[in-house]
């Protein structure tokens, strides 16, 4: 038994250190099994759409992209805590939920007015829509035949999944689906605009490289996706090849550009479903009380986190009074700071700031 383990382990450590990093290590992986589900789907590589070509090459870079960005992230002490205690509180009865608000119907969002709610709602659906339909046709995993009766044929990972008819519902949505998220992503988008170009506020906190640029891209995707089936119905395919061809480099441009610009909490989104499984669960345990004014305002589980973390990273902030800073509320620790620059103790004093318990 311990000799198999032993075995085990020595051929761990050889695997890891076949691999100059975890991205290397994660990415090769990711690789091997995209090309193990493209072999099954292409009915070993039998079916392959060579137009697709350049979309696969930029969405391989995107995943070697998010891969490094979310290693990197994820190597922090704070979040490697998150994501340990997060994986264990998976199965809590409330995670269906929880992921249904933050992850469907964005019901965080809702909770800050219904235009920026509808916008979200849009621009998110709509690209989840575009992946789920551009994915598995990109890597060959699902494809269209068409036989001589008027039918399509479904083929999902090699299989003849249904048969549906050319003039039919079925085929008309998967025809249409790209142009129902594009049309989907150019209204939110618009929204988008609209807001942070109209108001004032969001003009002077916004930056055109990190907040206007992503949209942007999105719009230009949208727009030359649907000036495809415009041309192809309306123009009876003039320029369409062209027109392909931006649409194509607009589209791996972006994938490239996702994972390191403000689109990269789309695939990091999944992770908040960690974050409050992490809050909710050890706030019902004990509550952390201020040192100050003795409200409860976290969880000691993650007061204790905290604290545990500026450790590691050799930050202390334990003060004179004997508390770590980490154990005041935010009005407290606001008031505290305040202090140290003007001699008064103003974190005693027992008057709330104006806006402490303001919603937004």
């Amino acid at each position: 038994m311990q000799a198999n383990i032993a075995t085990n382990k020595k051929l761990g450590r050889s695997v890891n250190q076949a691999f100059a990093s975890h991205f290397a290590k994660s990415m090769f992986l990711t690789v091997v099994g995209i090309a193990i589900l493209m072999f099954i789907g292409t009915r070993m590589f039998t079916h392959i759409d060579l137009n697709l070509y350049g979309y696969m090459v930029g969405t391989i870079v995107f995943i070697g992209g998010f891969f490094y960005r979310f290693i990197a992230w994820g190597e922090r002490p704070p979040t490697k805590i998150m994501i340990k205690k997060g994986l264990k509180l998976l199965f809590r009865k409330s995670t269906p939920k929880t992921a249904v608000n933050h992850l469907a119907i964005y019901d965080f969002i809702r909770n800050r007015g219904l235009y920026r709610w509808v916008q979200h709602i849009l621009i998110g659906w709509g690209c989840v829509l575009a992946c789920l339909v551009t994915f598995p046709l990109v890597f060959s995993w699902m494809y269209f035949t068409m036989e001589d009766n008027g039918y399509y044929t479904i083929v999902l990972f090699g299989m003849n999944v249904m048969n549906a008819k050319a003039e039919g519902i079925i085929a008309w949505f998967s025809y249409n689906a790209l142009n129902i998220a594009a049309i989907m992503v150019t209204a939110g988008v618009c929204m988008a605009l609209y807001r942070r170009l109209s108001n004032m506020q969001a003009r002077a906190e916004q930056k055109f490289m990190y907040d206007f640029l992503p949209l942007y891209l999105l719009l230009f995707i949208s727009i030359t996706g649907l000036l495809l089936t415009f041309q192809n119905i309306v123009l009876h395919g003039w320029m369409q090849p062209q027109m392909s061809l931006i649409h194509q480099f607009s589209v791996i441009v972006t994938l490239i550009y996702l994972p390191f610009g403000k689109l990269a909490h789309i695939p990091f989104r999944p992770m908040s479903v960690f974050a409050r499984n992490y809050r909710e669960h050890y706030g019902e345990q004990h509550m952390k009380e201020c040192k100050v004014c003795g409200d409860h305002f976290v969880s000691v589980e993650q007061s204790n986190d905290v604290i545990q973390v500026l450790g590691v990273n050799d930050m202390e902030f334990n003060m004179q009074d004997g508390f770590n800073l980490a154990e005041l509320c935010l009005p407290c620790r606001r008031k505290y700071r305040i202090s140290r620059f003007s001699g008064f103790a103003t974190h005693q004093v027992k008057v709330k700031e104006a806006n402490q318990n303001a919603k937004g």
